[in-house]
């Protein structure tokens, strides 16, 4: 049996009963953090353009943060362009990447052209969640070094596993779906800082359930899509560097929702950059770091992390939000890192520009010892001569295991809806959206992210 045929038989027999009670709790809180951070997402101007370039009005698919309706496959790419504007999206150890904009942007948006209940609603992202990670175990990391883009390349699948389940398709349907959306797969890291990368995410949503919807209507595809000679994993890998068999081994045992689970940001800037911060976070609160103190900073990264974070000259806001150089300055300047950082000409304040020439980034000379690449140190060099040295193994929020409170998860969640929702339907969104499983029909979704949405929005 082929490797298509293996996760479709894995993907189209997945039922709610297959949840544990954890699997249904990460999955409430994925889905809490992504539908803010869409909603504040949805106002950015990579969002807009690919609103403006699609047909609005000619459907019923929600456009998150507006009350204008699309089609399907329209509203998923504006909307999964959306998710991830911010880069303040969810993201996942096993992918080295973001699990959850490439697929539910996909599910909202075929949830508003049928009745969809939300245990069927939660049942699909989690089984869309489970086949990227599959995936990705097979393919990474030298996928990611690679430079491919695994929230694109990896998450069409994750998008297009989770639309077949939604609608119900069957074994047959569900692999030749996942066959015309290893064709799909597209995304480099050569576009980090610009408007591409989040567009990568809407393109994977669009063209996950666009593959879904064909196969559901007959459409044909090959059979051994991953595994051919130029198939999927030769072609994206080269010979001899995937791990075939881990696509398809363990599936749900456990759920990777679950272990390791989703890493829920702290900060809306590239999570590689998210431990630097932490550290530099850490190092300001114990001991009242200001600025005019510091002789100097040395920020260690993993190598693998600190290729595409070693900016120190960032060009825009969104080159910013990849700067670790950036994020560190900002940390140590003012005691945090939020969304207006990333705004406007916030990344060009003159007195950061300045604070940035004393913050060095470097690889980690303990890279090769660490078990894992998400960590990171920071060591500041104060002008009375002290140094002062913090390290963090992993970001707050990274896993399962290092979660943020729950407290953190709302607050983060009514800041991100209220820049498109008024206050009340922020927070009658959230209290909807902590019970998704127990809708009778997602519509009841749609219809309060309508009604909620600010005066000055809707213009």
């Amino acid at each position: 049996m082929s490797i298509a045929q293996t996760l479709a038989d894995a993907i189209s027999t997945f039922t709610f009963s297959d949840l544990p009670d954890e699997a249904r709790y990460w999955a409430r809180i994925g889905i809490v953090d992504t539908v803010g951070v869409t909603l504040a997402g949805a106002s950015e101007p990579c969002a807009q353009i690919a609103r403006k370039v699609s047909t609005p009005s000619v459907g019923r698919s929600l456009l998150f943060g507006r009350t204008e309706r699309a089609r399907a496959i329209d509203a998923a790419l504006i909307n999964g362009t959306a998710a991830h504007a911010l880069d303040f999206d969810d993201c996942s150890n096993t992918l080295g990447g973001h699990p959850s904009a490439p697929i539910l942007p996909a599910l909202f948006a075929f949830a508003d052209e049928h009745a969809v209940s939300g245990r069927d609603f939660m049942t699909a992202y989690v089984a869309g969640f489970e086949t990227l990670a599959r995936i990705a175990r097979a393919v990474n990391f030298h996928h990611y070094d690679k430079g491919w883009h695994p929230t694109a390349t990896l998450g069409v699948f994750g998008a297009c596993a989770a639309s077949a389940r939604l609608m119900a398709l069957d074994a047959a349907q569900t692999a030749t779906a996942l066959s015309v959306a290893a064709s799909f797969s597209s995304g480099l890291k050569a576009n980090f800082g610009t408007m591409t990368k989040p567009l990568h995410v809407g393109h994977a949503a669009r063209n996950g359930l666009l593959a879904a919807m064909l196969a559901r209507e007959g459409f044909t595809a090959g059979s051994e899509t991953f595994e051919h000679q130029q198939g999927f994993f030769n072609v994206y890998n080269g010979t001899g560097k995937f791990d075939a068999d881990a696509a398809v081994r363990g599936w749900a045992d456990p759920l990777d929702i679950v272990e390791p689970g989703i890493a829920i940001k702290q900060y809306p800037c590239c999570g590689s950059t998210h431990p630097a911060i932490d550290a530099m976070l850490m190092l300001v609160a114990q001991h009242r770091l200001t600025p005019d103190q510091v002789e100097s900073v040395v920020s260690w990264t993993h190598p693998r992390r600190l290729r595409h974070t070693n900016r120190p000259e960032p060009a825009g806001p969104l080159d910013a939000k990849f700067s670790v150089q950036y994020c560190v300055a900002r940390a140590l300047a003012q005691g945090r890192v939020v969304l207006s950082d990333f705004e406007d000409d916030a990344w060009a304040d003159p007195a950061i520009r300045r604070l940035m020439k004393r913050v060095i980034a470097e690889p980690d000379p303990l890279a090769a010892q660490q078990r894992d690449h998400f960590g990171a140190e920071i060591v500041v060099i104060m002008r009375d001569g002290r140094r002062l040295s913090q390290r963090v193994a992993k970001a707050a929020g990274r896993t399962s295991q290092n979660p943020l409170p729950v407290a953190r998860i709302e607050s983060k969640f009514i800041d991100c809806a209220s820049h498109a929702l008024s206050l009340e339907a922020s927070r009658d969104l959230l209290a909807m959206l902590w019970r998704i499983d127990e809708l009778d029909d997602l519509a009841s979704v749609s219809a309060l992210l309508e009604r909620g949405i600010e005066q000055d929005v809707r213009s």
